[in-house]
């Protein structure tokens, strides 16, 4: 039976696997590499053999000044062994119970082993191989959550890695209680859990530069709708994902420019709470410094120093803040336009900070 439960975990987590690519990675991480100098850098949801975090780090160890870069990965990838052999062909025909092993991979130095004037995989594959303190076999798991992955966890400065959505919550939770800093990949629906909302509202944890990645790469038994195949490659479309972070970065500090100017008629106030709505960010009014509701797209250019996060606009967090029951009986934002009652998609309720002679 414990067999059974392993084999049906590791089918789920399959299905919650997203392979992000290495542009998509480069694009975000090209923003933080100052961060990086002397830093140990944790890839924990990350099988060295497919992850494009890994082979980023690997190729750019020596260019981001890093002192340590850890992967280790659930389970082998059913996709083991395409991108980067670290064992020779001849190991991995014949060794059975080795493809069934998660791994732990340890680099403190890339050099160029091959002397073609560069380092690049092919310089790190030839270290890993015949330098066997590098590459080990998990005892355990593998998962993130393991004692194993947990003491790596305490050694490392800061974690990168696109975790198993499924698991963002306890994901994250993992990370504030460890307190590390990290740069991962989440559902925009993220910002509305309970346990993720009141770390962006204090601060916590917040939006980095991009937007995540618009496509991903999927195993070849991934059993979910395929947006479309290139070269064998199976990918798929997902536009609800950012990065998230708690390095600070420039953009959060850079002012949202602001140029309406607030006129009542032009805005609704809502039903059930004490705040004007704003249909789109380029909407907020530079002088009103009431509470108002916003789209969730403004924590992409949420600067604190700037505004505040008051709170949710619907569901149980929304309570929190004193909003009451709309219309249809539910603790979601609500107003009355031409007569209508209607309820606006997601709002996050902010205020301006008062500044000294209200300047932006």
């Amino acid at each position: 039976m414990a067999g059974n439960r392993t084999l049906n975990k590791a089918k789920a987590a399959k299905q919650d696997e997203f392979y992000t690519q290495l542009t998509d990675i480069e694009k975000e991480m090209r923003h933080y590499k100052d961060f990086f100098n002397g830093k140990v850098v944790f890839c924990n949801c990350d099988d060295p053999f497919e992850s494009n975090f890994f082979k980023y780090f690997a190729i750019n160890f020596n260019s981001l000044s890093l002192k340590k870069l850890i992967a280790t990965c659930y389970a082998t990838s059913p996709i083991v062994y395409t991108k980067l052999n670290l064992f020779g062909t001849e190991t991995v025909a014949s060794t059975e119970e080795t493809e069934k092993k998660p791994y732990k991979i340890e680099i403190t130095e890339v050099t160029d082993e091959n002397q073609d004037g560069r380092t690049d995989l092919a310089d790190v594959e030839y270290l890993l191989r015949n330098r066997k303190n590098a590459l080990t076999l998990l005892e355990g798991d593998g998962d993130f959550r393991s004692d194993e992955c947990i003491e790596l966890l305490k050694q490392s400065d800061i974690v990168v890695t696109n975790p198993p959505f499924s698991l963002f919550r306890e994901y994250v939770a993992q990370l504030i209680n460890y307190d590390k800093k990290f740069i991962i990949i989440g559902t925009i629906n993220a910002i509305h859990y309970k346990e993720i909302f009141p770390l962006i509202k204090d601060n916590k944890l917040w939006i980095g530069y991009c937007n995540g990645a618009k496509t991903y790469e999927v195993a070849s038994n991934y059993s979910g709708k395929i947006s479309f195949e290139k070269n064998g490659t199976r990918y798929v479309k997902m536009g609800n994902t950012f990065w998230y972070t708690n390095v600070d970065i420039e953009k959060r500090h850079e002012n949202l420019v602001l140029y309406k100017s607030y006129e009542p008629d032009e805005y609704i106030k809502y039903d059930n709470y004490d705040a004007i709505h704003i249909d789109k960010i380029a909407s907020i009014p530079h002088d009103y410094y009431g509470d108002m509701g916003v789209p969730d797209g403004f924590l992409e250019q949420y600067n604190p120093e700037q505004f505040e996060i008051i709170g949710l606009g619907n569901g149980d967090l929304a309570k929190e803040i004193g909003i009451t029951k709309n219309y249809r009986g539910r603790t979601d934002l609500a107003y009355t336009k031409d007569g209508k009652q209607k309820c606006p998609y997601s709002r996050i309720i902010v205020r301006r900070k008062v500044v000294e002679n209200h300047e932006d």
